[in-house]
Parts: C-alpha cells; structure tokens; sequence
C-alpha cells in the first residue's frame, strides 16, 4: 500500500515549488511576516504530490514511489473500468515529464477504509440529485504537498449523459431498446470525468480556454461533440479519449525533477515561455464563470475554435436532432409525459454556445501576463467578430429556432399519476400541460440576459468612447430592436415573434433600474426605450400586434413614471443544465 506519513517533520527534504499564474497549478499561500520588506509578505506554492526519479539524470526514469490511486470497489460495471481507463490517462502526462509508471491506479483493498489518508481515492457515491463531482485533497499547508487526493463521483451525473443522448439519436425505432450508442456515450464522458477529477486531486486548476485549443486539457468541462455528416450523427469523438497537451505541460511545470546543476527557477520559467510558443492558452474560474465574463475563448461546457461557428454547426445539430424526437425517443413502456425530459437538454442543448458566443461582444483578449520580455498588451475583440456573434445570437430567439414542432408537442400529455415535474423540466404557466411558450421564453430570456449583462454593455460603451470599435450601445440596441420588431408570422411563430419584443424590452428596462449599470450605459437605454414608446403608435397591427402595442405601451409608461416602484415580470427560469455532464466546482 502507498504509505503517507500524515504530518511531516520540519526537516523534510521535499522542496515547495513556487506558484505562477500561467503554471495551470492550484496554490496554497500563507502570510509570512518575516519576510524582507522588499519581498512579497504572501507566500505561494502549487500544490502537488512528492515525486522523484531514481535517477534524475535519466530523461527517462522509474519514480523513488509512484503516485497511486485507487477506485471505488462498490462502484458497478461497465462504471468501475470506465474510471479506472480515464484516470489511468494522467500516466501519460508523467511519462511526457521524464518518468516510468509514475501514477498507477488499482481497484481499493477490501479491507481499506475510504477515509484513510494512505489511499488516493476515486470514490462512486449516490445522493438525492445530479451534482458536481469533486477532486479535493488535504495538503501540508506549509509546503503545499498533497497528502491524499479524494475524487468524489456522484452516481446520478451520468444519467444525465445517457439522457442528453437519448435526446439527440432517438434510437427506440420499432420496439427496440437498444441503447448502445447511448451507454457508450456515457461511458466517454464517465472516463473524462474521471481523469478532470484526478486533475484536481494532483494540483491542477480548470483550463477553460483550452477546448479552442483542440481539446489540449482534460480540465476544461466539456461539451459532447456530435457530428452531423451526410444526414447521420456520430460520436467517435464525442469526448477525448487522452491526456492533453497542456496537462502535459502543466505535469512538466509541476513534477519535473531537475538535477542539482541546473537553475529550476529559470527551468520553470522556459517551461511557461514554451507554452506561450505553442499557441496553448490558460484561463480558470474567476475569468470564465461570470455571466459577465469578458474573455473571448473562456468558457464552459463549449467546443471549438471558432464560438459563433460552433453555434451555427450545433444548432444544425440541434434541429437534426429535433426532427427526429418523438416516439422512438422513448423506450417501451415509459409513461409518454416522460418524453419532455428527455426534449429539455435537446431543445436548450445551445445554451452553453450562447454563453460562449455572447463573450465575444464586448469581449477583450488577454492572459496571466507577468512583467518580462514576452508580456502581449490585452486587446479588444475585432469589431467584426463582435457583430457576427451578435447576429448569431439573434437567430436563437428567432421563432424559427424556438418553435417546437406539433408533431412533438402532440406527443407529450401532463405528467402521470405516480410521476411529478422537477427542477429539470420546463417552467411552465399553463397548469400541468406541456408550455412551448414558457420554454421559448426561458431560451430567449437567456440569450438577452447575456448580451445586455450590464458589465458588458459597459465595456462597449467604453471601447466605443476609445475610437476601438464602432459598435457602441446605440448601435447594439439598434440591431437586437430591427430583430424583434419583425412580427410578420403566424400561429404558434407569431406569439413566439411577440414574446421574443417583449422579452427584450424588459431587460431594457432592467438595465435602466439596475442602480450599478452604467450611467451613460442607462441614459443611452432609457432613450432608445422612449423612441420604441414613440413609435408603437405609427406600426400597422391586425388584432394580435394591437393588443401586444397596447400592452407595451402601458408597461413603458408605467415603468417611466416610477421605475423605482415598478415591479418586473418574472420570467420562466431555465431547468437544471450544468453540470452536464449550479454555480461552482472546486
């Protein structure tokens, strides 16, 4: 058995390695008030497990003691050797850094405990609902190294994935329930997810620029990537299936044993310049969770290297898909109210891409740059590029893209006796029927709440104040305004057309009340909102745009006279979507 003492003495001859922002290292810090004035008083190290070569002169070398880990007994089959094979990758990224069989991992001990800090354990757990896995680690917090990594999976995650592929191939065609392309599916992203979680457990922190970077890490969250090609979808590489380049870089900055002769600080830094000369891009947490998130290639849950392409190609994706649903995306004898859980993931599959694409207006480009020779000045996203992903984003509340068809809203009764709606299903307004109103409203409430995000906005105002772009906020508001304004349709596509009106002009009208917006942001706002009040009464109308004008009307004025007072429509929140596959994963 690998054996941790759990407290080492102070004599101890493992070496602390110091943090860097661009290292794609976790770090732990301390407070040191000895140091010299003219040094920083926090000190930062990454966190990482204690590895040496045998013979570090050797490019290749057995390690003193390999990293071990250990999986879940308890967890079933195909699952278990699923987390095994994926783990298993990060042998990869130990053998690109110089050494031999470095990282192993085993099936638990029967007679182990779970909690004992020899083991590094890839724990199978089960819980009340589908949440974030966990790869935490308890660390000597004066070195930083890592005492014990603990993976915890939750056994519930990875029906979500067998769910969101049920949606997309519909494969119960004729009283079949043959689920293989679903299991396996699921069994690609469980392997993924097993090696994102080990990452974290061996120090790693998330990459989320690096799916624009041809999957270079397995610590981005991944989107499933299903190819449509000549009518047919496949999923050959719907998840990576190894180790990435920059996880082996990030190994090489963390676990590279340097011999006595050479400098390992300026080692370290060629390390960080080489990844600057491969094109590998870095960016974590803080600069791609946020709803107001400004980096252009930071994001989660998304593919490519091109976003506003990317939507395009899972949108045609997704209307493929669409199709296609109906009866033979059931199994036998599932209860047909059933079937509007398996539409939601396939009807909102796009949200994570907006998300992506919405960054790039008002987006700016930039790294964890330090002051040396190689600093790149941070850049405004090109103007062009801002108002194709614009438009891109205005196709997704366009009726045509949010229209569910009859012939798969016919399909689906309320829910029967013994079933329930959760927090997974649309929201909906009409009792217990199926709302395809209700669920185009939360798409299109989505995609407004990130273009108009007020930190957003105010980056457009400012870069259009700079002379960097000629995109202002009067020039967005402009185009999301010719958009709405179309309410040629009809049917089920017009009330979608004058939803999609006013779903826009209350976020306008958020943004106005919202106290910590921009205030020239607000006033550019407010009088684009007065002009639309002004020209309500010049539009032609049949009896459907009349009473939607005389509502308008009244919402404007009304908000206008006392915004401060004015009470807010509540809009129909998305289901449950992330994790796929609400807020944070450490």
């Amino acid at each position: 058995r690998q054996h941790h003492s759990f407290i080492r003495l102070p004599d101890d001859n493992y070496k602390p390695r110091v943090f860097d922002p661009r290292s794609g290292f976790n770090g732990l810090s301390f407070m040191d008030y000895a140091s010299p004035i003219n040094e920083d008083i926090r000190t930062r190290y990454i966190t990482r497990h204690r590895l040496e070569k045998k013979d570090p002169t050797a490019a290749i070398s057995e390690p003193v003691e390999p990293i071990t880990y250990y999986v879940d007994r308890g967890a079933p089959e195909p699952i278990k050797s699923a987390l095994i094979e994926g783990a298993s990758w990060w042998n990869q990224a130990f053998e690109a850094a110089g050494y031999k069989d470095a990282f192993i991992v085993k099936e638990m001990p029967a007679d182990a405990d779970p909690m004992d800090v020899r083991y590094n354990l890839i724990q199978w757990v089960h819980r009340s609902t589908r949440g974030w896995s966990y790869g935490a680690s308890v660390a000597d917090p004066r070195t930083g190294e890592i005492i014990k990594g603990h993976v915890s999976l939750g056994s519930l995650r990875v029906r979500q994935d067998y769910l969101i592929a049920q949606g997309l191939f519909s494969p119960f065609r004729d009283g079949s329930n043959n689920d293989e392309q679903l299991m396996k599916l699921a069994l690609a992203r469980l392997r993924q997810l097993s090696a994102h979680e080990v990452g974290h457990t061996i120090g790693l922190a998330h990459n989320f620029a690096s799916s624009t970077n041809d999957r270079a890490s397995v610590m981005d969250y991944p989107h499933p990537l299903v190819v449509l090609s000549e009518g047919e979808m496949s999923i050959d590489r719907v998840y990576d299936n190894k180790i990435g380049e920059w996880d082996k870089r990030t190994i090489l900055y963390g676990y590279a044993d340097f011999t006595e002769e050479v400098d390992e600080d300026q080692a370290l830094q060629t390390i960080l310049h080489e990844n600057d000369e491969m094109g590998l891009v870095y960016i974590s947490d803080r600069d791609a969770r946020p709803q107001s998130g400004a980096h252009p290639y930071a994001h989660l849950w998304d593919n490519g290297a091109d976003p506003v392409a990317e939507l395009y190609r899972l949108s045609e994706v997704r209307q493929h898909a669409l199709n296609k649903f109906g009866l033979s995306s059931l199994k036998e004898r599932q209860p047909m109210g059933t079937l509007e859980n398996v539409l939601v993931p396939l009807y909102l599959s796009h949200r994570y891409q907006v998300e992506a694409v919405a960054k790039l207006v008002g987006g700016l480009h930039y790294t964890y740059a330090v002051k040396d020779q190689s600093v790149q000045p941070v850049n405004v996203v090109d103007n062009q590029m801002q108002k194709a992903a614009l438009n891109a984003l205005l196709e997704t509340v366009s009726p045509s893209y949010l229209e569910i068809p009859e012939s798969i809203i016919s399909l689906i009764p309320p829910m029967p006796i013994g079933y329930s709606r959760g927090r997974e299903n649309f929201k909906i307004k009409t009792g217990n029927t199926f709302d395809p109103l209700s669920a185009a409203e939360s798409a299109m409430h989505h995609t407004f709440s990130f273009i108009l995000n007020k930190s957003r906005m105010a980056r457009i105002n400012e870069y259009h104040a700079r002379g960097l772009q000629s995109m202002g906020v009067a020039d967005l508001l402009n185009t999301i305004e010719m958009t709405t304004r179309d309410l040629n349709h009809t049917g089920l596509a017009l009330q979608l057309a004058l939803l999609r009106e006013k779903v826009f002009i209350h976020h306008l009208m958020r943004l106005i009340a919202d106290d910590s917006a921009s205030d020239q942001v607000k006033a550019i706002t407010l009088h684009h909102l007065n002009r639309i009040k002004g020209d309500l009464a010049s539009r032609s109308s049949n009896q459907y745009t009349l009473e939607h004008k005389l509502y308008l009307n009244n919402l404007i004025e009304r908000f206008i006279k006392n915004p401060k007072d004015f009470k807010f429509p509540s809009p129909p929140p998305m289901p449950d979507g992330s994790p796929i596959g609400c807020s944070v994963e450490w």
